[in-house]
């Protein structure tokens, strides 16, 4: 099983979670739940309790690494995400098994799941970044074959969240997994494979870049430096401007 790891960012820290996240992953969880949609959040102290014993449970069990993320502008506690179903295949022995551990503790596949962030850190590039960090460790430490993600048929926004980090959508799985409200729900699955992976963090990095970019204050000559004169336009172009 691979040891705990604290993966750190720009935006985001990613630590372990324990003990002492507790109040203020209820308070993350629980301070504006229009957002989540069907994204399951524990919705009270019983259930954030519930999340954080069972997070802990799945760390011993080696099947789970979960994150309580940390919003670095504050030093708050704004979500969660986690390594899920951890795979260890075991390839020298035959049938090959998915088994808890292998020689070498570190898993041969995994899947980034449980993800929640609070409304304030939505869209800020938290989520973005907290994948691209989550994904370099996979590929680049553990050395994975695949990272695997998966989202409710009916979570439009998060489809697209996982298609624009260059994940192959693989299809449905009929009635795969409890849904967030009750019941159960179907799933879109979606992977990244090894050989896709410096594509795809060249994209992720191009995409930070880009959002970091548009947040940064301008500096006091920047607010007042004139802006530069427009070229003449040229052509078509200038028609098109003039008509």
């Amino acid at each position: 099983m691979p040891a705990p790891i604290t993966l750190t960012g720009r935006l985001v820290r990613l630590e372990p979670m324990r003990e002492e996240h507790l109040g203020e992953l209820l308070q993350a969880a629980t301070e504006d739940r229009s957002s989540f949609g069907y994204t399951y959040v524990p919705r009270d102290a019983a259930a954030v309790r519930r999340y954080l014993d069972v997070a802990l449970e799945d760390l011993d069990a080696h099947v789970a690494l979960a994150f309580t993320q940390i919003d670095l502008r504050d030093g708050r506690v704004v979500g969660s995400t986690r390594f899920r179903e951890l795979e260890y295949w075991n390839a020298g022995v035959w049938p090959p098994r998915h088994g808890r551990t292998n020689p070498s503790g570190i898993p041969d596949a995994v899947e980034i799941g449980s993800t929640w962030l609070a409304p304030r850190a939505q869209r800020t590039g938290i989520n973005l970044e907290a994948k691209l960090l989550m994904l370099t460790h996979a590929f680049e430490t553990w050395q994975v074959h695949r990272v695997s993600l998966k989202a409710d048929t009916r979570n439009a926004r998060s489809h697209r969240a996982i298609m624009e980090l260059g994940a192959t959508f693989e299809g449905t799985r009929r009635a795969h997994f409890p849904a967030s409200e009750g019941g159960v729900r179907d799933s879109h699955l979606y992977s990244l494979l090894a050989p896709e992976w410096q594509a795809v963090k060249t994209r992720l990095r191009a995409r930070l870049d880009r959002h970091h970019a548009a947040l940064a204050p301008l500096t006091p000559l920047e607010q007042l430096a004139p802006a530069a004169p427009l070229a003449p336009l040229a052509g078509a172009e200038a028609a098109l401007q003039a008509a």
